[in-house]
């Protein structure tokens, strides 16, 4: 059974920094393509960053240049450096695994984190 736990969510204020951490279970996460998402109070989830089974890294536009998705293939588990926080980067976080296809939905995912709540305040 897959099993992803995130965990280093907090509350910081504005310009602050935190990381977060997926280590997964179950499943072997260097043969995976793996993400982060987040979701705000009212709206969808929606992507933050992924990375590859290869280590390539791809961002959405919002996040890139603060945000650094990485992986540590001896801990299995994969990270989300979140730096220059913003109040509208508030969210709860979800890390998912098992990616296909484009890996900037929900859709193209298989295996969900319980998520990890982020607060930023200004």
């Amino acid at each position: 059974q897959v099993q992803l736990v995130e965990s280093g969510g907090g509350s910081v204020q504005a310009g602050g920094s935190l990381r977060l951490s997926c280590a997964a279970s179950g499943r072997t996460l260097i043969r995976d393509d793996s993400g982060w998402f987040r979701q705000a109070p009212g709206k969808e989830r929606e992507f933050v960053a992924t990375i590859t089974w290869s280590g390539g890294t791809y961002y959405a536009d919002s996040v890139k240049g603060r945000f650094t998705i990485s992986r540590d293939n001896a801990k299995n588990t994969v990270y989300l450096q979140m730096n220059s926080l913003k109040p509208e980067d508030t969210a709860v976080y979800y890390c998912a695994g098992g990616g296909s296809g484009r890996l900037i939905s929900t859709q193209e995912y298989a295996y969900w984190g319980q998520g990890t709540q982020v607060t930023v305040s200004s």
